[in-house]
């Protein structure tokens, strides 16, 4: 077999065992800092006008068929409580892709004058197909009900609450309550099985470290079912929303650090490069690499 032949098979069995084993099954983003409606519905409208953002992340770059995320994320409040979302996400990892289209619901109640708590819901739709002949191309077993294997097109729901301060803030969060098929992997074999429901909390604070220095920690942990918690802890330093850099440790998985720069007033754009602790081959480059536009309207 071909040097890139082995490599193909050996991302799908990376794939499919992470699946399996750690049941991580959605794509995890470095700046999801700036992101969070694709894991908390309740963040639709709470930023004081309309934004738009862009992300791209390539995992193992230069390899035909390793992981790439793009998404797009739009969020506006309207009227006094309610807010409202759209975010489209396409994943594709070697035999499989996914495009995720959801639209997202929050309404939100003061609390005080500096706590305002935020309830969210999430509709979506999700494309999901996977070219099983490229199993049998790269000599990969599968389970007879693959054979006329066709593609699925499944909704989805998802609920989420949020709080906010101006200095921090919490979230809870899941954002696909149900579990359509997808394929996995047993005893080195491709099979159908069952995506899982992932459950999100995260929260952050921010320290003012002088009158134009702020220091932005955060953490979030990612519940899958059947599958021990993720954690991921992000420090980002905020010279006066000029630019902004940090890092982040994913327990037992990866480093990640990044750059975010203010390019004129409410734009932004950034980068961040990921590392992984564990190397699946020597010689593959299983670096991360991902882009982050944000526009504020």
């Amino acid at each position: 077999m071909k040097l890139i032949n082995k490599i193909r098979v050996l991302i799908l069995f990376l794939g499919l065992t992470a699946i399996s084993v750690s049941a991580q099954q959605d794509p995890n983003y470095t700046f999801y800092r700036y992101n969070m409606n694709i894991y908390n519905p309740a963040f639709a409208g709470s930023s004081e006008a309309a934004e738009f953002s862009l992300g791209i992340r390539s995992q193992w770059a230069g390899i035909e068929g390793a992981p790439e995320s793009q998404s797009a994320i739009f969020g506006m409040p309207v009227g006094k409580n309610i807010g409202l979302g759209v975010s489209v996400l396409n994943d594709k990892t070697f035999i499989e892709q996914q495009t995720w289209l959801a639209i997202d619901v929050s309404y939100n109640i003061l609390l005080d004058e500096d706590h305002t708590l935020y309830f969210g819901i999430k509709g979506s739709a999700n494309s999901y197909d996977a070219n099983t002949e490229g199993l049998v191309t790269y000599g990969v077993g599968q389970d007879g009900a693959l054979t006329n294997y066709d593609s699925r097109f499944t909704p989805n729901v998802g609920a989420g609450i949020f709080l906010k301060h101006d200095r921090y803030f919490a979230s809870l969060s899941a954002p696909k309550l149900l579990t359509p098929d997808r394929l996995q992997e047993r005893d080195g074999n491709a099979y159908l099985g069952a995506d899982r429901m992932h459950a999100y909390l995260s929260g952050g604070y921010t320290f003012l470290l002088g009158k134009t220095l702020d220091l932005k920690t955060m953490g979030m942990l990612r519940y899958v079912d059947a599958s021990p918690l993720s954690v991921e802890l992000t420090g980002i330093l905020d010279f006066g929303e000029k630019f902004e850099f940090g890092a982040s440790y994913r327990h037992d998985e990866s480093f990640s650090g990044l750059f975010l720069f203010n390019i004129s007033h409410g734009f932004n754009l950034g980068y961040a490069y990921e590392t992984s602790i564990q190397s699946p081959i020597d010689g593959l480059d299983n670096n991360t690499h991902e882009l982050f536009m944000r526009l504020k309207m």
